[in-house]
């Protein structure tokens, strides 16, 4: 199940582990990443998610993997979704069968 507490948003961890540290400036890591900064100020911000494509340019970047971001945005929206939405509680399992052991 998902956990209690709320998951750090990716862009939070890109600003305070990498661009704190680093001393890396919005713009400058824009220009690196080969985006606009505004794009780049959303994620930092906590506006925009991280995409496949970001977490790609991110990992090359940072010399992290791609799976590292998706991970970190799929932990937080999951946690989003299940805090903010509602009805998916009141569906009942659908029982699928085993599969027998013998050959089709």
């Amino acid at each position: 199940m998902v956990s209690t507490r709320q998951p750090t948003h990716p862009g939070q961890i890109l600003k305070k582990m990498y661009m704190e540290p680093l001393q890396i400036t919005i713009t400058a890591l824009a220009k690196a990443l080969g985006v606009s900064r505004k794009t780049v100020s959303a994620i930092v911000n906590e506006r925009q998610s991280i995409t496949p494509e970001m977490s790609l340019r991110l990992s090359r970047a940072f010399s992290t993997t791609p799976e590292l971001w998706l991970n970190l945005q799929c932990a937080y929206d999951l946690w989003q979704a299940v805090q903010n939405t509602g009805g998916w509680q009141d569906i009942e399992p659908i029982y699928v069968p085993e599969e027998s052991s013998e050959p089709v």
